[in-house]
């Protein structure tokens, strides 16, 4: 009988490659909130995969970028801790996009680190073919194994697995097989609320909303209660939040409670407040609140 195996493979790059649509792909459910807007990851979250033979827990990581408030802070040192502790380093690039500064810097970081390393190109069904080729023959002076994928449609998406589980060494199963995640339940609700408002809301706002759980209570008729605080730098930005006669919170609101329904397996009373607190992504105590700090 073969040695159990287990290790942390680490998904790094760029806001917006899709990391958290990878990890929820292997994983097989949403663990990771998603959104077309840049830095939707704020904490560095885990996605875990078990069998019989081996685990993997997949770090999803802040995009890497350049460092504007506290907050944007606390998401660069999630990114630096998770690569300490990693046994492979899946380096996302996305197919859409010309590769710049920041992904060579990244590139050369991790392809001459000593935790082994694959680049993978994400988002291969946006893209025609033979656009790949060229992308693939420009990175493969980098010397390690490169991955067109879709996390989207699961194109590819083997292979690398593949790969990943191919580095593992033989060590101990860390968390229980029936764990798909290691984040409390107030942190997913926050998370998936804060998700629904990326979705909704302009261009210009979602980068300063944040969402705090109140209050998170079983009730006697079975019902699960939450009351969240949507949290937003401008009182210009709250109206937008709450909408025309409360239609965007409504929309926010009812999207959030129908997938923690699903994901909890719960009735969900959920019941949102919208406050403003000034320049919060630069406030000690607010981001500590908000489980953004230490």
């Amino acid at each position: 009988m073969s040695a159990f195996k287990s290790g942390f493979c680490m998904l790094c790059g760029r806001p917006n490659v899709g990391k958290s649509t990878l990890m929820n792909h292997f994983v097989g459910q949403k663990v990771a909130i998603v959104s077309p807007r840049a830095q939707t990851t704020r904490n560095c979250i885990r996605g875990i995969v078990t069998t019989k033979d081996y685990q993997v827990v997949f770090l999803d990581t802040p995009g890497i970028h350049k460092p504007k408030s506290k907050l944007n802070d606390y998401m660069v040192k999630a990114q630096k801790d998770a690569a300490t502790g990693a046994d492979f380093v899946c380096v996302m690039l996305d197919l859409t996009e010309p590769i710049g500064q920041t992904d060579e810097h990244i590139l050369r970081e991790y392809a001459s680190a000593a935790t082994p390393c694959a680049i993978v190109l994400n988002k291969l069904d946006c893209v025609e073919k033979d656009a790949v080729l060229p992308v693939l023959e420009r990175l493969a002076g980098y010397g390690v194994p490169l991955f067109p994928v879709s996390a989207a449609t699961g194109e590819g998406c083997d292979a690398l697995f593949d790969e990943i589980v191919s580095h593992l060494d033989e060590g101990p199963q860390y968390f229980p097989e029936e764990m798909v995640g290691d984040f409390p339940e107030r942190f997913l609700a926050a998370e998936l609320i804060r998700e629904k408002a990326l979705l909704n809301l302009r261009e210009e706002i979602p980068h300063g909303i944040g969402v705090h759980i109140e209050k998170m209570q079983e009730r006697d008729n079975g019902t699960l209660y939450i009351a969240a605080e949507i949290i937003c730098e401008r009182t210009s930005h709250k109206g937008i939040v709450i909408g025309k006669g409360g239609a965007m919170l409504k929309t926010i609101g009812g999207q959030a409670r129908q997938e923690l329904e699903a994901l909890l397996d719960a009735k969900v009373y959920l019941e949102l407040f919208v406050k403003v607190r000034e320049n919060w992504r630069n406030s000690g105590n607010v981001l500590k609140e908000l489980g953004y700090s230490e």
